[in-house]
């Protein structure tokens, strides 16, 4: 074997233990009650799901950029838009300005932008920004993530077929609250579910009651998950957090990216305490309409004020292999670490 074999097979040694001596980091990055989640696999690709708000000088996609360029990444691999309300896509345009982005998925054609001005401009210029890079993509699907399986589970107003991952009968749809069918973007939404493996992490961007019904009902399709991250900013208004399957996929940890006064509405707190198993609430926000009994602990919220005054703190989940996974408050640093079940 020649020395120059040699020194390449040992670096390649190098770069794979190293690979896979790192962690799996799940970033949620604070967009003030939009949603915009970073996965970063141990081999360093990225997946972002959502991208905030439009506007307010370009802030939630510099809070993006700020995270992605602390991560380590020159680039967005995969951009995952889960539908295109304001909130969700509006600040696609400026990110893809700001950091290269290779590839887009999505559900399909929006079905708002023809009756809303301002859905469609948002529609208009999310298609101009992934032309030539946009993979649509429907429940069954997976997406090439490196390291980690991303499956779809629901796009497009429609659900997997088949149960996956110990998906089975679910005790909690007898006699569980049916609701209208959403006719918005909402009940559109792309949701995944990434595992890693023991560990297994839920997002069904904004998707609405009547199609998380569909998805648990009368057979749990998604099977028992690690983390879960609150359904529609924690379950706005009513419209999402169908307990049949909050209660169904039986996180041990729940992670709501709510604003200062969007998500956790009404009796929504409550419904998430009474999830079987449950180890912790984390919250990007204090939901400041509430009291202290439907929040979180102090050391668990990221942002505590108004969002005048709010600095962008994020939380972050860093997994391991062994599924041994930690949680970190942006703000103050607080740690703590699960084993997944």
């Amino acid at each position: 074997m020649t020395i120059l074999r040699y020194l390449f097979l040992a670096l390649t040694a190098a770069v794979l233990l190293s690979a896979q001596s790192r962690n799996l980091d799940i970033y949620w990055i604070d967009v003030e009650g939009g949603a915009a989640t970073l996965i970063v696999t141990p081999s360093g690709q990225s997946m972002l799901v959502d991208t905030g708000n439009p506007g307010s000088g370009d802030r939630d996609p510099k809070r993006i950029v700020e995270v992605a360029k602390a991560a380590g990444l020159q680039r967005i691999d995969l951009l995952v838009t889960t539908h295109y309300h304001g909130d969700h896509v509006g600040g696609a345009p400026a990110l893809s300005r700001m950091i290269p982005i290779a590839k887009f998925y999505d559900h399909g054609d929006s079905i708002e932008a023809a009756n809303n001005a301002q859905t469609a401009k948002l529609w208009a210029d999310y298609q101009q920004i992934s032309e030539g890079k946009r993979v649509v993509v429907k429940p069954g699907d997976t997406i090439p993530l490196k390291d980690a399986k991303v499956t779809v589970v629901t796009a497009n107003g429609e659900v997997i077929a088949k149960p996956i991952n110990g998906g089975g009968p679910n005790e909690y749809c007898k006699d569980a609250q049916q609701k209208d069918t959403d006719k918005t973007e909402n009940g559109r939404s792309t949701g995944l579910l990434l595992t890693y493996g023991k560990f297994k992490f839920l997002d069904v961007g904004d998707l609405t009651w009547d199609r998380e019904m569909m998805l648990a009902c009368p057979v749990n399709k998604v099977g028992a998950v690690t983390l879960f991250q609150a359904t529609h900013h924690g379950f706005v208004n009513g419209i999402s957090g169908a307990p049949a399957m909050v209660w169904a996929v039986k996180p041990q940890v729940v992670v709501v990216n709510d604003g200062p006064r969007k998500g956790l509405e009404g009796n929504t707190f409550e419904v998430i305490g009474k999830i079987p198993g449950l180890e912790d609430v984390w919250q990007v926000h204090r939901a400041l309409k509430n009291d202290a009994a439907h929040n979180t602990q102090e050391q668990l919220t990221a942002n505590l004020g108004e969002t005048a005054d709010c600095k962008g703190h994020w939380l972050k989940a860093s997994v391991a292999s062994d599924g041994k996974f930690t949680l970190t408050n942006g703000r103050n640093q607080f740690s703590k670490t699960y084993m997944a079940r």
